[in-house]
């Protein structure tokens, strides 16, 4: 069952939009799109103005778990890349230690092969920082909270700020 509550820190966050900016510019996309299998939004870079990153997420979300079971129902145990062909743009989507999703939009200025190994090259990075946020996560809820910077509140303290 996928994760509902990560943890992601400000470190994490910035080490993520690093990569994707930098998988974005190496993959000549137009954006790329990191969220987790709930359809959570992580982090993203490129232009996403015309997008709806909620609808994105989720939809990316459903078509990966919809893949997931396709694939089951064939014999195998997972289908790890999709790719959607457009007339114009086409999405390239992967999943990421088996707990996030990729997802690349590209255009004409971009193909296929250049996205499929900028991708493949992205990825042990990408899994690293998604492998240590679940690591963080999975970790008893007080271990969690004591790397917050709210982690040593009290009811005491919320009750005195909102008294």
């Amino acid at each position: 069952m996928p994760r509902t509550n990560l943890v992601i820190l400000e470190q994490d966050y910035e080490r993520f939009i690093a990569m994707l900016e930098q998988l974005c510019t190496n993959a000549n996309a137009r954006f790329v799109f990191l969220l987790d299998k709930n359809g959570q939004h992580i982090a993203s870079s490129g232009d996403l103005v015309s997008v709806d990153p909620t609808a994105l997420a989720s939809l990316a979300a459903g078509s990966v778990a919809a893949t997931e079971g396709l694939a089951g129902l064939v014999g195998d145990q997972e289908f790890s890349t999709l790719f959607h062909e457009g007339r114009s743009d086409s999405l390239h989507l992967s999943t990421v230690a088996d707990k996030a999703i990729l997802v690349v939009s590209f255009d004409e200025r971009s193909s296929l092969g250049l996205v499929r190994l900028r991708v493949s090259q992205a990825t042990p990075a990408l899994a690293n920082v998604v492998t240590e946020v679940v690591r963080r996560s999975d970790a008893p809820r007080a271990e969690a909270l004591a790397v917050t910077p709210l982690g040593d509140l009290t009811d005491a303290d919320i009750d005195r700020l909102f008294g």
